[in-house]
C-alpha cells in the first residue's frame, strides 16, 4: 500500500435508488462512521458518488489499513482504495509530478513491477485536458522517469488511477467492500441462531439486504455446556462486526426441552420442537420489534428441513420466515463462512440442544396433522410464555 493520506469510497446498487436515495445514504454514513470510530478520528462526506474518509490527526492517518478493513465491512459500499491526494488545486504541471511521485512510491513497495497503464476520470471539466490526454501525459512522464517499467493495458501489474476534482487523486487499488444495502435500510429480523455453520451466514445474507438483526439462542445447560453458549456469543460478536449492535438473546430451554421428551413421540421430536422454537422466536420478535424470523436452513438438508418438515413448522407463526440459504449448497455456505469469519468458530465441537436431543430415526416427510397430535399433550401457551421470559440478552457491538 502506497503512503495513503485519504480512502475513496464507492457506493453500489444505492446509487440506482430513486426519491429515496437519500434515505439509503444517511444510514450508509451512519453505519460507517460508526464503524470507524474504534479505529481513528476520521471525517467522512460525499461528494459527486463518493464517499470520502480523510484522517483528522497523525494517528489517524497512520491507522489507515485498518480503517479500510472498516470500511469494507460496511453493507452498501463496493469498493474502496487507499488513495493520495494532492494539496494543490489541479493542474497539468501538479497532475505529471504527483503520478511520478505515486508510482515511484509503488515501485518501492512493489519492485518486481514491470508493466503499467493509466485509468483518468475528470470529474472537474475545468481541467484543460480530457481523460486521454490525461493518460497519455502522466503515462509518457511516468515512463520517463521509471525506465524499468513499459506500458500494457490488457494485463498490467498495475494500473494507475488519476481522478481530477478540485484536487488530483491517485490510486492503485480498488479492493472489494460487502456491496448490499446500508444496514437499518429493510426493517429488522430475529436470527434463529445455532452454533452451526449454517445460521451465521443466513443473519449475514439478510444484514448484507439492509436488515437489521437481532438474534435469539436456545440453549440446554447441563445438555449444552457453557463452552456453546460461549461459542454462539462469539459468533455473534462475529457478526455485529457487519451488522453493528446486536442483542443476542439466550433462551433458558432446558425444562422446555425435559418437557418435550416425556410428551412428544420421539420420531416427531425434532419438528415439535423446531414449532415450540418458532413460537418463543415469534414471541421474542414482536416484543424487540422485528417483522420477520430468519433461519439458516436449506431445503432437503437434514430431517428438519425437508419441504413437509418446513411446512409443519411455518404453520405456528404469523411472521414470514426467511430463509436466504435454501437453495444452496453446503459447499457454498462453507465458503461464504470463512469468507465472513464465522467458520472456524462454527466448527468447534461444542454441541447445540438440536443436535444434543435429535431422535435416531426422526420422521422425515411429517403431516401438519402429525405435528398438532403429537404436541396435543403440551401447554403450548404456557411454554412459550416460558421461553419468552427466561431469557438471558447480551448487547454486542
Amino acid at each position: 500500500m502506497t503512503s495513503a493520506n485519504l480512502i475513496l469510497a464507492r457506493m453500489g446498487e444505492i446509487t440506482l435508488k430513486g426519491l429515496n436515495r437519500g434515505k439509503f445514504e444517511s444510514r450508509l454514513m451512519k453505519t460507517l462512521r460508526r464503524n470507524l470510530h474504534p479505529v481513528g478520528n476520521y471525517e467522512v462526506f460525499q461528494s459527486q458518488s463518493r464517499i470520502w474518509i480523510k484522517p483528522k490527526d497523525e494517528p489517524s492517518r497512520e491507522a489507515i489499513p485498518q480503517a479500510i478493513e472498516a470500511a469494507r465491512m460496511v453493507f452498501g459500499l463496493v469498493s474502496v482504495s487507499p488513495a493520495v491526494s494532492s494539496l494543490q488545486p489541479a493542474d497539468t504541471a501538479g497532475l505529471l509530478t504527483g503520478a511520478v511521485a505515486f508510482v515511484r512510491d509503488y515501485l518501492q513497495q512493489h519492485p518486481a513491477a514491470r508493466t503499467f497503464k493509466v485509468e483518468a476520470k475528470r470529474g472537474d471539466k475545468r481541467f484543460p485536458w480530457a481523460s486521454p490526454q490525461i493518460c497519455a501525459a502522466c503515462g509518457e512522464a511516468v515512463l520517463e522517469a521509471c525506465p524499468t517499467l513499459q506500458v500494457d493495458v490488457h494485463q498490467p501489474d498495475f494500473t494507475l488511477f488519476v481522478e481530477i476534482r478540485e484536487s488530483i487523486l491517485y490510486y492503485s487499488e480498488k479492493l472489494p467492500a460487502a456491496k448490499g444495502l446500508p444496514i437499518g435500510s429493510s426493517g429488522k429480523g430475529m436470527l434463529l441462531l445455532s452454533g452451526g455453520i449454517d445460521s451465521p451466514v443466513a443473519g449475514y445474507m439478510m444484514a448484507s439486504r439492509g436488515m437489521e438483526i437481532e438474534a435469539v439462542y436456545f440453549h440446554t445447560f447441563p445438555y449444552t455446556s457453557d463452552r456453546a453458549k460461549e461459542k454462539v456469543i462469539t459468533l455473534a460478536q462475529r457478526l455485529s462486526d457487519y451488522c453493528g449492535r446486536l442483542f443476542l438473546h439466550v433462551v433458558d430451554f432446558t425444562d422446555i426441552q425435559m418437557e418435550l421428551r416425556r410428551q412428544v413421540p420421539e420420531d416427531m421430536m425434532t419438528v415439535v420442537m423446531r414449532r415450540v422454537m418458532f413460537r418463543i422466536a415469534e414471541g421474542l420478535a414482536r416484543q424487540y420489534g422485528c417483522q420477520a424470523l430468519i433461519t439458516g436452513e436449506s431445503v432437503g438438508q437434514v430431517a428438519s428441513q425437508t419441504t413437509e418438515a418446513l411446512v409443519c413448522t411455518d404453520a405456528v407463526t404469523s411472521m414470514p420466515v426467511f430463509r436466504p440459504l435454501i437453495g444452496t449448497d453446503k459447499d457454498a455456505t462453507i465458503e461464504l463462512a470463512r469468507r465472513i469469519g464465522t467458520f472456524e468458530t462454527s466448527i468447534l465441537p461444542y454441541e447445540d440442544c438440536c443436535t444434543v436431543f435429535v431422535a435416531k430415526h426422526p420422521k422425515t416427510r411429517p403431516s401438519l396433522t402429525q405435528a398438532e397430535e403429537a404436541e396435543a399433550k403440551l401447554e403450548l401457551d404456557a411454554l412459550t410464555r416460558e421461553g419468552v421470559s427466561k431469557v438471558e440478552t447480551f448487547r454486542l457491538v
